[in-house]
């Protein structure tokens, strides 16, 4: 049974930065493209990050580049998301899945984290 398990989120300052981690299980996490979603209110959830294995290339939406870094523990089947200069636009559930690959996500998704920045 597949079980993804954000957590990191929080209330932050504007400029400030957050550490999201995601704990993978019940699939071969090495082998799968892994990606971060976030879904503001009244919005779609939209893919942000991704991270290809075991090639390593990264990919990210045009508006958390150079603010954003996903990176992977394959040996803990764990998924990161190290957020900086975060800005109100930034607030939104953030969820882990499988993206950016060949794969759709899976339909099952963890509860998400909240990263809410304010000023």
């Amino acid at each position: 049974q597949v079980q993804l398990v954000e957590s990191g989120g929080g209330l932050v300052q504007i400029g400030g930065s957050l550490r999201l981690s995601c704990a993978a299980s019940g699939f071969t996490f090495r082998t799968y493209s892994m990606a971060w979603y976030r879904q503001a209110p009244g919005k779609e959830r939209e893919l942000v990050a991704s991270h290809n294995s075991p090639l390593g290339r990264t990919k990210y939406v045009d508006s958390v580049k150079g603010r954003f870094t996903i990176s992977r523990d394959n040996g803990n089947n764990t998924l990161y998301l190290q957020m900086n200069s975060l800005k109100p636009e930034d607030t939104a559930v953030y969820y882990c899945n499988r993206g950016g690959g060949s794969f759709a996500p899976y339909a099952s998704w963890g509860q998400g984290t909240q990263v809410t920045v304010s000023s």
